[in-house]
Formats: C-alpha cells, structure tokens, sequence
C-alpha cells in the first residue's frame, strides 16, 4: 500500500463527479478511480446483491476518473474543488450498525483501573484474581462460556458489575444502530460531535459488509464517534451519544472478498490509530482484531438472521480495543477531542481512512437521503 492509503484488491466505493447529480459508482484500476456505473448497478446495495460483486467489480466497463492520489487529495474538506471528482462513503442503502464491547482484554483493565482507583497494587491483586478464575490470560476468555459466567459472579460479588460487563462476557453482544442509510460519511469529510459533549474519542474500527442473506463479502474501515461523557451518563443515551450529524465514518473504499482477501485476512487485521491536533498534540494507538472477543461470525449473526432482516444488507462495525488515556491538557485530564484534529485509521489491508473534527453542527448537514437518489437515478434511467 505504501503511503497511497489504498491497499490493492477488488475495491468498490461512491464518488461524486462534476456533470452528475447522484453519486458514481467507483472502483480502482491501475491507480486510477473508474466509473463503473451502469443500469441495474447504479448503487452499492445493488452489487452487494448480485450474488458475484467481487467479480461484476472486476469486469465491469468504465471510464477513469483521474488518478485516485488526485481524487483522495480532492476530497479533503476545506480543499475541496468542486469542477474535480472527490469520495464518498463506499456504501448507500445499507443500514449502518455497530457491535460494542467486543474485546474482553480492553474492557476487564477498565473496569481493574476504575476499582482500583490508581492503586498499582490493588489492581494486580484483582488482575491476579481474575486471571486465576480464568486460568490463563483475559483474551481467552469466551463471552457467555461457563468460565465468563464464573467471572461475572465473581465480580458482582466484588461489587464491580456493570452493563458494559454484561454485554462484554455475557451470553448477548451488543448491537446498535449507528445511523441511517445514506448518512455516513467518507475519506476527508469532517466527521461530527455533538455540541453538549466534552469527552468523547475516536473509535477505530473494521466494518463488514453483509448482504440481505446475511453474507459478509467485504469490509472497510470505520470511525464509530464517541461521546463518553453521554454514554457514560447512562446507557439509554447511547443514541444520543452515537448517531448524531457525520458522526459515522467510512472508507475509503470496500475491499470485497476474492482469492487474496478473506475474513480469515481481517481477523488478523492490525489497526493503527494517529490523532494529530491543531495545537500540536499527537495520540497513536492501535487495535487487534485477533484479540476481538466474539467472532465477526457471531457478531453478524447477532445482527441479521430470522430474528431481523436487512433488505438492502448492512453494514457492521466490529468495536475497538482502542480506549484513549494519554494525558491531553495536563495531568489526570486524560483525552478529548478537539476541533481540527486529524483522525487516520490505517491498515494495510484496508488503507487508511482519515476525517477531520468538527461539531456536527458545524459538519456539512445530511441532505441528500434515499428518496432523493432513487429520484435522481430513476431521471437518469439507471433504476
């Protein structure tokens, strides 16, 4: 991938292109961006449906665009020209949900760190404790197992149960949903906070693409936006604290599955995590996908099956191990956002996927929905 922040593969995504009204659909050939917009495929969903998008992505006629390198730089906000083709969010119609507390290892440290109040030595002996219960290390750990109920009971006896522990080891994921269809955001776009938040982060994260019938066939790279302090003042705000204006970001591209690139491939996946604020300040972190602690599979399956069916297919963020805690504004203040930070999730699998903060007040706000591109593509006899 080198510094192009696309990997290679059979990738799929939206752009918008002088001289059109609705969004192109998008693919990468000999680095440059073509148009692969035809009558039957005018959207991402419809691909996603055909049964062989990996291989309609690769056959499929088009006309470039223009070198992606030209076209990523385009679709920065604030450099933006509008006479230039610039990305969008890779997907359309599909609903876009989200999976949380999905790494045991990150969860159970928090939960030691808050007990133990930042007493190293209280919180080894209650590591020691659990680990003991364990029998190993907290990444083997399986949520709903028998050995996670003996954690659970264990913990609650200690006093220091809580839902994100039940949702974390227990036998049910978590599943929200993280915004509307049409309403995610892409490569260079800002990406949103609400005003009333002053403690919230990035999550970097792996989404999946899914199918009405519940296939994965690809993923992509994702930031679930995070307020902490509404979260954290109750979980019944989680809408609140999760779907607001821009708040969900994707991109830059869908890499679908072929014969060089599997689930398997992205359950190794390293994610690597740069902040980079207008006053100087650096945060990097990272996130394992082998250290997830249900599997991509069940998760999905948590989403979609007989209990709940997606038409147009979904699009699911995996979680993060990432939790943010180097100092920002001085000594126990801990991170927090602010206006101008630069956020790139990167992994050579995927690419990178970098936005820039603003309120979501502030962010350019969601016109452009699903009836509105029906329309467009219906004018266009694209339907």
């Amino acid at each position: 991938m080198g510094d192009r922040h696309y990997p290679d593969g059979t990738l799929l995504g939206r752009a918008r292109v002088p001289g059109y009204v609705h969004p192109r659909i998008v693919t990468v050939r000999n680095d440059e961006l073509v148009d692969i917009t035809t009558k039957g495929f005018a959207t991402v969903r419809d691909i996603a449906e055909s049964g062989s998008a990996a291989e309609h992505v690769r056959k499929a006629p088009g006309q470039s665009l223009g070198s992606v390198a030209a076209i990523l730089a385009n679709s920065i906000a604030g450099h933006t020209d509008d006479g230039l083709p610039s990305l969008l969010s890779p997907i359309d119609l599909q609903a876009i949900k989200a999976s949380g507390v999905t790494f045991v290892v990150s969860l159970l440290e928090r939960v030691i760190e808050e007990q133990a109040r930042g007493d190293k030595f209280r919180a080894d002996s209650l590591r020691g404790e659990i680990l003991e219960l364990i029998g190993t290390d907290l990444s083997a750990l399986v949520p709903g197992s028998e050995t996670a109920m003996k954690v659970k009971a264990a913990l609650i006896e200690k006093g220091v149960w809580s839902q994100y522990l039940e949702v974390g080891i227990g036998p049910d994921a978590e599943i929200f949903t993280k915004g509307q269809p049409m309403s995610s955001v892409g490569y260079g776009a800002e990406v949103g906070l609400h005003p009333v938040s002053s403690w919230n982060n990035p999550e970097p994260e792996v989404a999946l693409v899914v199918t009405s019938k519940g296939e994965i066939i690809g993923a992509t790279l994702g930031n679930d936006v995070n307020l902490r302090d509404v979260e954290g003042r109750s979980a019944l705000l989680l809408g609140k604290a999760k779907d607001n204006n821009a708040s969900a970001s994707l991109g830059p591209f869908i890499r679908l599955f072929d014969g060089d690139f599997s689930l398997e491939t992205v359950k190794q996946s390293e994610l690597a995590l740069l902040v980079k604020g207008e006053d100087g300040f650096v945060l990097e972190g990272h996130s394992s996908m082998s250290q997830i602690s249900r599997t991509p599979e069940s998760l999905v399956a948590a989403t979609i099956g007989e209990h709940h069916q997606y038409p147009d297919g979904l699009v699911l963020y995996l979680g993060t191990m990432f939790a943010p805690v180097k100092d920002r504004d001085g000594v126990g203040k801990g991170f927090t956002h602010k206006l101008g930070d630069v956020v790139s999730i990167s992994t050579s699998e995927l690419g990178t996927l970098s936005n820039r903060v603003n309120l979501s007040t502030k962010c350019p706000p969601w016109t452009y929905g699903t009836s509105t591109l029906l329309r467009d593509l219906a004018k266009a006899d694209l339907l």
